[in-house]
Protein backbone atom coordinates (compact mmCIF):
# COMPACT_ATOMS: atom_id res chain seq x y z
CA UNK A 1 0.00 0.00 0.00
CA UNK A 2 1.34 3.69 -0.66
CA UNK A 3 0.32 6.73 1.09
CA UNK A 4 -0.83 9.91 -0.31
CA UNK A 5 -0.61 13.28 -0.14
CA UNK A 6 -3.61 13.36 3.06
CA UNK A 7 -2.85 10.50 4.48
CA UNK A 8 -5.57 8.48 2.54
CA UNK A 9 -4.88 5.18 0.39
CA UNK A 10 -5.51 5.65 -2.99
CA UNK A 11 -6.17 3.06 -5.66
CA UNK A 12 -7.68 4.40 -9.26
CA UNK A 13 -9.07 7.97 -7.65
CA UNK A 14 -11.03 5.81 -4.55
CA UNK A 15 -9.84 6.75 -0.73
CA UNK A 16 -10.52 4.49 1.94
CA UNK A 17 -9.57 1.29 -0.51
CA UNK A 18 -7.04 -1.32 0.11
CA UNK A 19 -4.33 -1.68 -3.05
CA UNK A 20 -6.04 -4.85 -4.93
CA UNK A 21 -3.57 -7.33 -6.40
CA UNK A 22 -2.39 -6.46 -10.13
CA UNK A 23 -4.47 -8.06 -12.86
CA UNK A 24 -3.21 -10.34 -15.23
CA UNK A 25 -3.15 -9.20 -18.90
CA UNK A 26 -5.90 -11.09 -19.84
CA UNK A 27 -8.01 -9.67 -17.17
CA UNK A 28 -7.62 -6.34 -18.40
CA UNK A 29 -8.12 -6.96 -22.10
CA UNK A 30 -11.63 -8.65 -20.89
CA UNK A 31 -12.22 -5.46 -18.71
CA UNK A 32 -11.26 -3.00 -21.31
CA UNK A 33 -13.26 -4.47 -23.91
CA UNK A 34 -16.39 -5.23 -21.14
CA UNK A 35 -15.84 -1.32 -20.94
CA UNK A 36 -15.89 -0.01 -24.96
CA UNK A 37 -18.57 -2.50 -25.36
CA UNK A 38 -20.51 -0.97 -23.24
CA UNK A 39 -21.00 2.09 -25.22
CA UNK A 40 -21.45 0.93 -27.97
CA UNK A 41 -21.11 -1.84 -30.09
CA UNK A 42 -17.36 -2.03 -31.48
CA UNK A 43 -15.48 -4.38 -34.53
CA UNK A 44 -12.67 -6.72 -33.29
CA UNK A 45 -10.21 -4.09 -35.32
CA UNK A 46 -11.67 -1.24 -32.97
CA UNK A 47 -11.29 -3.14 -29.59
CA UNK A 48 -8.22 -4.73 -30.91
CA UNK A 49 -6.64 -1.23 -31.69
CA UNK A 50 -8.16 -0.22 -28.02
CA UNK A 51 -5.77 -3.38 -26.51
CA UNK A 52 -2.57 -2.26 -28.44
CA UNK A 53 -2.45 1.01 -27.17
CA UNK A 54 -3.34 -0.06 -23.69
CA UNK A 55 -0.19 -2.19 -23.75
CA UNK A 56 -1.88 -5.65 -24.27
CA UNK A 57 -0.22 -8.44 -25.64
CA UNK A 58 -0.97 -9.41 -28.90
CA UNK A 59 -1.38 -12.99 -28.38
CA UNK A 60 -3.79 -11.96 -24.60
CA UNK A 61 -5.77 -9.47 -27.04
CA UNK A 62 -6.37 -12.42 -29.85
CA UNK A 63 -7.84 -14.90 -27.28
CA UNK A 64 -9.61 -12.89 -25.75
CA UNK A 65 -11.14 -11.09 -29.02
CA UNK A 66 -11.68 -14.93 -29.90
CA UNK A 67 -13.57 -15.93 -27.32
CA UNK A 68 -15.62 -12.60 -27.29
CA UNK A 69 -16.61 -13.52 -31.03
CA UNK A 70 -17.11 -16.69 -29.82
CA UNK A 71 -20.00 -15.90 -27.51
CA UNK A 72 -21.32 -13.25 -29.54
CA UNK A 73 -20.02 -9.87 -27.63
CA UNK A 74 -18.21 -9.16 -31.14
CA UNK A 75 -19.92 -9.41 -34.14
CA UNK A 76 -18.56 -7.87 -37.28
CA UNK A 77 -21.57 -8.89 -39.32
CA UNK A 78 -24.27 -7.51 -37.04
CA UNK A 79 -22.24 -4.51 -36.59
CA UNK A 80 -22.10 -3.74 -40.02
CA UNK A 81 -25.28 -4.32 -40.77
CA UNK A 82 -26.64 -2.54 -37.91
CA UNK A 83 -24.25 0.53 -39.38
CA UNK A 84 -25.80 0.56 -42.69
CA UNK A 85 -29.09 0.72 -41.67
CA UNK A 86 -28.60 2.93 -38.81
CA UNK A 87 -26.40 5.91 -41.22
CA UNK A 88 -28.45 5.21 -44.51
CA UNK A 89 -31.50 6.35 -42.92
CA UNK A 90 -30.40 8.88 -40.25
CA UNK A 91 -27.75 10.68 -42.00
CA UNK A 92 -28.53 9.91 -45.85
CA UNK A 93 -25.46 8.62 -46.66
CA UNK A 94 -24.83 5.78 -49.97
CA UNK A 95 -23.23 3.00 -50.33
CA UNK A 96 -19.97 4.28 -50.84
CA UNK A 97 -19.67 6.70 -48.12
CA UNK A 98 -21.03 3.70 -46.09
CA UNK A 99 -18.69 1.40 -47.11
CA UNK A 100 -15.69 3.85 -46.74
CA UNK A 101 -16.85 4.47 -42.74
CA UNK A 102 -16.86 0.69 -42.16
CA UNK A 103 -13.83 -0.28 -43.91
CA UNK A 104 -12.26 2.44 -41.63
CA UNK A 105 -13.25 0.42 -38.54
CA UNK A 106 -11.87 -2.71 -40.08
CA UNK A 107 -15.10 -4.26 -41.09
CA UNK A 108 -13.87 -7.11 -43.53
CA UNK A 109 -15.00 -5.97 -47.54
CA UNK A 110 -16.89 -9.05 -47.44
CA UNK A 111 -18.95 -8.26 -44.56
CA UNK A 112 -19.25 -4.60 -46.14
CA UNK A 113 -20.75 -6.09 -49.13
CA UNK A 114 -23.28 -7.88 -47.55
CA UNK A 115 -24.20 -5.07 -45.14
CA UNK A 116 -24.93 -2.97 -48.34
CA UNK A 117 -26.61 -5.30 -49.90
CA UNK A 118 -29.63 -4.60 -47.57
CA UNK A 119 -29.93 -1.06 -49.67
CA UNK A 120 -31.02 -1.11 -53.09
CA UNK A 121 -30.50 1.21 -55.76
CA UNK A 122 -34.44 2.22 -55.61
CA UNK A 123 -33.88 2.89 -52.01
CA UNK A 124 -30.62 5.27 -52.11
CA UNK A 125 -32.48 7.20 -55.19
CA UNK A 126 -35.45 7.83 -53.01
CA UNK A 127 -32.91 8.46 -49.82
CA UNK A 128 -31.11 11.34 -52.40
CA UNK A 129 -34.36 12.59 -53.50
CA UNK A 130 -35.71 12.90 -49.91
CA UNK A 131 -31.98 14.81 -49.42
CA UNK A 132 -32.20 17.21 -52.31
CA UNK A 133 -36.14 18.15 -51.42
CA UNK A 134 -34.91 19.07 -48.14
CA UNK A 135 -31.49 21.20 -49.18
CA UNK A 136 -34.20 22.54 -52.27
CA UNK A 137 -36.19 24.94 -50.39
CA UNK A 138 -32.64 26.60 -48.97
CA UNK A 139 -31.38 27.37 -52.36
CA UNK A 140 -34.65 28.93 -53.73
CA UNK A 141 -33.20 32.21 -54.87
CA UNK A 142 -30.13 31.53 -56.17
CA UNK A 143 -29.12 31.25 -59.90
CA UNK A 144 -29.53 27.66 -61.49
CA UNK A 145 -26.05 26.88 -61.67
CA UNK A 146 -25.53 27.82 -57.89
CA UNK A 147 -28.49 25.38 -57.10
CA UNK A 148 -27.08 22.60 -59.22
CA UNK A 149 -23.39 22.53 -57.65
CA UNK A 150 -24.86 23.10 -53.86
CA UNK A 151 -27.42 20.41 -54.54
CA UNK A 152 -24.92 17.61 -56.72
CA UNK A 153 -22.47 18.89 -54.13
CA UNK A 154 -24.29 17.90 -51.45
CA UNK A 155 -25.02 14.41 -52.77
CA UNK A 156 -21.61 13.60 -53.53
CA UNK A 157 -20.14 14.66 -50.73
CA UNK A 158 -23.03 12.24 -48.99
CA UNK A 159 -21.32 9.16 -51.27
CA UNK A 160 -23.76 9.43 -54.21
CA UNK A 161 -22.62 8.87 -57.46
CA UNK A 162 -22.52 12.03 -60.53
CA UNK A 163 -25.24 10.51 -62.52
CA UNK A 164 -27.69 9.52 -60.07
CA UNK A 165 -27.18 12.82 -58.26
CA UNK A 166 -27.77 15.24 -61.51
CA UNK A 167 -30.63 12.76 -62.28
CA UNK A 168 -32.49 13.52 -59.12
CA UNK A 169 -31.17 17.40 -59.26
CA UNK A 170 -33.16 17.67 -62.90
CA UNK A 171 -36.05 16.00 -61.53
CA UNK A 172 -36.68 17.97 -58.62
CA UNK A 173 -36.17 21.45 -60.34
CA UNK A 174 -38.24 20.54 -62.95
CA UNK A 175 -40.67 19.66 -60.28
CA UNK A 176 -40.34 23.08 -58.88
CA UNK A 177 -41.12 24.79 -62.02
CA UNK A 178 -37.18 25.69 -62.81
CA UNK A 179 -36.28 25.35 -66.59
CA UNK A 180 -33.87 21.84 -66.36
CA UNK A 181 -33.75 21.26 -70.00
CA UNK A 182 -30.08 21.46 -69.95
CA UNK A 183 -29.36 20.28 -66.54
CA UNK A 184 -25.82 19.29 -65.86
CA UNK A 185 -22.51 21.03 -63.93
CA UNK A 186 -22.06 24.06 -64.74
CA UNK A 187 -19.17 24.45 -67.79
CA UNK A 188 -20.66 20.90 -69.39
Amino acid sequence: MREQEGGGERRGGREGRSELPPQSPEEQARAICLRLLTGSPRTRRQLADALHKRGIPEEVSQQVLSRYEEVGLIDDAAFAGAWVESRHRGRGLARRALAQELRTKGVHATLVEEALEQLDSDQEEQTARELVERKLRSTRGLERDKRIRRLAGMLARKGYPEGMALRVVRRALETEGEDADDLGYPGE
